[in-house]
């Protein structure tokens, strides 16, 4: 029986799964030209990539959801490998990229890969890139689903035109709004129409051109709440703003009474002083130090506060403990003017300190999840130029003490025959002697023969 519910639960997995990718479409090398009447949402992604196949039953999930709500975004995938053209042709860099392509325009999505996430994504890119809210009632059901609310107020206008080209930008970023100034709450008072306001952080703020600068600029700072739960992500998305951004390092499984604390001044500092650090800082809070390690390759101290300037990869820390209010907002202060010691950067040294560091990482990381292939992975590298090395060692050794043997024969040669040299010598010299001894007797002998000679004829 049990054999048979498991069998049964199998079937019916995969009979989801079948039924769940049939609404992603497998898109070829024709998509370029059948893509230009429909919006579709595409993941790009590579075959051997990891972060691809762990995106994969996300993205089923995303394609039955909007199929079901009736959206008329279409989903597919493409193997970018296999259609490198055209995945270049779409600026695809990485695996996965996730585009939504509406007419000629391209959008990256850059969030997280939840189906939540990436629905919501998809729904606002694909509709107008400025919604029209012609009612009170519908603008507190919008006012309700944002914490974050562009609007522009007023009819046709210059402004309304650059509002609309700004939308078309940073709607992967933010919705957009229109309406009348009849429609807008009592409480929001305009000095002058038409006006661009973003509403958040309970109250809301207007944008003045002569202190705001460019509007894209502007709206690109404001799309945040004044305080946030920082992550990964967010964090990635506020370097986008050029923001510093003050975060509160906490470690909130254990909620200490210096964990509430620093959270606290720093959300106090980001509502009662917007109007002095809103324009260059992002105020938040992030569980634990260990992203924070990675970005800055050191250890912090938590709880503790931090600057990060994104731009540059350098950080700010304060020169003694923050008790209050009042040191917080000095060490901002200090921050602003340049006299707080900046760290990191991304000079020479600091990339090269960051590829060892990242290597350091990855090494560590290996070796805690899962050790035996850490071993694999590392030692058997190692052990083949380990081996390589004591061959090359011993090879010369014994090349060495071929030499020296060769080198002791050939002594031993030489010493021999510089002993059969001397005996030569000897032999030489003691022959001289013997035959010069017989040529001196010969000559005395013929002078005494003359001598016989001449006393016979005498």
């Amino acid at each position: 029986m049990a054999g048979r519910k498991i069998i049964l639960f199998y079937s019916v997995a995969v009979l989801f799964i079948a039924l769940v990718s049939a609404y992603v479409e497998e898109l070829d090398d024709s998509f370029k030209d059948s893509r230009a009447d429909d919006v579709w949402l595409v993941d790009f992604y590579a075959p051997w990539c990891g972060h691809c196949k762990k995106l994969e039953p996300v993205w089923f999930e995303v394609a039955a959801e909007m199929r079901n709500s009736g959206s008329p975004v279409r989903v597919g995938k493409m193997d970018a490998t296999a259609y490198s053209n055209i995945a270049s042709e779409f600026g695809v860099r990485g695996y996965p990229t996730i585009k939504l392509l509406k007419g000629d325009l391209a959008y990256n999505y850059r969030g997280p890969r939840t189906k939540e996430d990436i629905i919501e994504f998809a729904n606002r890119v694909s509709g107008p890139l400025v919604r029209t809210l012609p009612s009170q009632q519908m603008f507190e059901h919008v006012q309700k689903r944002h914490n974050v609310l562009f609007m522009y107020i007023g009819g046709e206008s210059p402004l309304k035109e650059k509002y609309i080209e700004v939308a078309s930008e940073l709607i992967v970023y933010t919705y957009f709004f229109s309406t009348i100034e009849e429609v807008m709450p009592e409480y929001i008072t305009l000095q002058e129409l038409p006006a661009v306001v973003v509403l958040k952080d309970g109250t809301y703020f207007v944008y003045d051109e002569y202190e705001d600068g460019d509007l894209s600029t502007w709206i690109n700072k404001e799309r945040f709440q004044g305080y946030l739960n920082i992550d990964g992500y967010t964090l990635y998305e506020l370097g986008e703003t050029g923001k510093l951004v003050a975060i509160a390092v906490v470690d909130d499984k254990k909620p200490a009474e210096e964990n509430i604390r620093l959270k606290s001044l720093i959300q106090t500092v980001s509502k009662d002083y917007r109007s002095q650090f809103s324009r260059d800082f992002q105020f938040g809070h992030m569980d634990g130090s260990e992203y924070i390690n990675s970005l800055i390759m050191d250890e912090l101290d938590v709880p503790t506060v931090v600057v990060l300037n994104t731009s540059n990869q350098q950080y700010f820390l304060p020169s003694k403990p923050v008790e209050n209010i009042e040191d917080l907002v000095q060490f901002i202060n200090n921050v602003l003017d340049g006299t707080a010691e900046a760290q990191g950067g991304d000079g020479f040294f600091q990339r090269i300190k960051r590829v060892l560091y990242d290597a350091k990482s990855t090494v560590v990381s290996v070796f805690r999840s899962s050790p035996i292939l850490g071993c694999f992975l590392f030692g058997l590298p190692l052990g083949v130029i380990s081996i390589m090395c004591y061959g090359i060692c011993t090879a010369e050794s014994d090349d060495s003490s071929e030499d020296a043997e060769l080198l002791k024969k050939d002594s031993r040669n030489l010493e021999l025959t510089d002993e059969g040299s001397e005996d030569e010598l000897d032999n030489g010299s003691n022959e001289h002697q013997t035959e010069s001894i017989p040529d001196h007797s010969d000559e005395e002998l013929e002078h005494e023969e003359k001598d016989s000679i001449e006393k016979k004829t005498d």
